[in-house]
């Protein structure tokens, strides 16, 4: 079992960044693929970048490309997202999440939220216009 724990959301101001963290409980082996997603207020869970934990590859959906950066320090077993340029339209609660399994495993896409096997609480993010 893994927990997850995200912070670093909050109340900001369209143009502005913020950070968020997702704090593991143990150690991430090199085969995980680990991922950041959004659900909006009476929309579905999308899923906004992935990462392969041991090589650093990554994933982003479109809307994100050029704002959004996801990183990981390995060494802290920690998750990170940099959010530049932010829009109304990325409010959103923001969940971490982690899956045992290697970036493109079974031809599954790292962005398929179901491959997940451990889920953060989240963390909300209100970009005001």
């Amino acid at each position: 079992q893994v927990q997850l724990v995200e912070s670093g959301g909050g109340l900001v101001q369209a143009g502005d960044s913020l950070r968020l963290s997702c704090a593991a409980s143990k150690r991430i082996d090199s085969t995980y693929t680990m991922g950041w997603f959004r659900q909006a207020p009476g929309k579905e869970r999308e899923f906004v970048a992935a990462i392969n934990w041991s090589s650093g590859s990554t994933s982003y959906t479109d809307s994100v490309k050029g704002r959004f950066t996801i990183s990981r320090d390995n060494t802290k077993n920690t998750l990170y997202l940099q959010m530049n340029t932010l829009k109304p339209e990325d409010t959103a609660v923001y969940y971490c999440a982690a899956d045992r399994r290697s970036f493109w495993y079974a031809g599954v896409s790292p962005a398929d939220g179901g491959r997940y096997d451990y889920w953060g609480q989240g963390t909300q993010v209100t970009v005001s216009s």
